[in-house]
């Protein structure tokens, strides 16, 4: 008999604030708001993806942008955050750090700082209904102005020590030139916050290799293609840079075609710290136990390997030294039972 994955203690670094929401949630809240949602987000669900190309892309955020339209109601962020706590914590999860984009939600929500806010006060609610530890990540987008960025960062800054435990830069990877976020990510810095960018999923190794020099990132959203250059994953591991490995939305996004091709193995064999996250269940449809599942059903890692990954999932988080110690311990019962 196999260990349970759900039993895991884990830490989920990488799952997106609107891509968290289950989707019978999405189809309640569109119905209730009046929100006509396409076949794919509502029949048809999980919808068919590619990001192979700027068309593909174009589709999968148009979706992303539906389903971002149904939150309406400060109960409705509040709905959100507690399910995606409650879904987390059914995986084995003890620590969640979710990332959000404030400017897609500020103008519905009486501004940036107004819906910042929300989302904190959301978060220690949920926590405190399921005894799951979360900490928001403030992520800027590549598709907006360097200089929104900067405003980001800076009120990201504001609430170190209240909640915020990191500063992102999501979106397309093709788009924007990664060195013109530095200033933004200087500032986070200055205020404590590690940079946790995405990088290296569309694009290839030089991606991340900015990622790396001009912002000085600590983990990597995805980062996965750096296995295509020993030189630069040789790097990621001797400067510990955790890689958030997102193995089914790889695969939904047309990074690779089956789930074996992503380079799970490979990077876990090079002594890269990873941490398997879920990115966006919402369009992509598996949660975080499914992607523990796919390193042991398609990339045969043993119970102990399976283990390993949670303890990097955890060492790679922000977590208080408290619940990193707890959930540390509870690795070991459950690879000792």
């Amino acid at each position: 008999m196999r260990r349970p994955l759900d039993a895991l203690p884990k830490a989920h670094l990488h799952l997106h604030f609107t891509g968290s929401m289950r989707h019978g949630t999405l189809v309640e809240l569109a119905d209730a708001h009046g929100v006509h949602l396409p076949d794919a987000l509502r029949d048809e669900w999980p919808p068919q993806l590619s990001a192979a190309d700027e068309r593909g892309w174009f589709r999968f955020q148009r979706l992303y942008d539906v389903a971002r339209s149904v939150l309406r109601t400060e109960a409705d962020v509040r709905r959100l955050l507690r399910e995606a706590a409650e879904d987390d914590v059914a995986d084995g999860s003890g620590w969640l750090e979710i990332q959000v984009d404030p400017s897609g939600y500020a103008n519905h929500f009486h501004g940036l700082t107004a819906f910042v806010e929300l989302v904190l006060d959301a978060a220690r609610e949920a926590s405190a209904a399921t005894g799951l530890g979360i900490g928001v990540i403030v992520a800027a987008s590549r598709i907006r102005h360097p200089m929104e960025a900067r405003t980001l960062a800076r009120l990201a800054a504001q609430y170190v020590g209240r909640g915020v435990v990191g500063f992102g830069l999501s979106n397309d990877e093709r788009r924007g030139e990664t060195a013109e976020f530095a200033h933004a990510f200087a500032i986070a810095r200055r205020a404590g916050l590690p940079a946790v960018p995405h990088g290296g999923e569309l694009c290839g190794p030089a991606h991340v290799r900015a990622c790396l020099d001009d912002l000085d990132a600590r983990r990597l959203g995805h980062g996965v293609r750096c296995a295509e250059d020993p030189e630069l994953l040789a790097r990621v591991v001797a400067e510990g840079v955790t890689l958030e490995v997102c193995p089914w939305s790889n695969v939904s996004l047309g990074v690779y075609a089956k789930p074996r091709d992503v380079p799970l193995r490979e990077l876990y064999e090079a002594g890269a710290q990873l941490a398997l996250g879920a990115d966006d269940p919402l369009l992509f449809g598996p949660r975080l136990t499914a992607q523990y599942g796919v390193a042991r059903d398609v990339h045969d890692f043993t119970d102990a390997e399976l283990a390993e990954l949670a303890r990097q999932s955890i060492r790679g988080s922000v977590a208080p030294a408290h619940v990193r110690e707890s959930l540390l311990a509870g690795v070991d019962a459950w690879l000792a039972a």
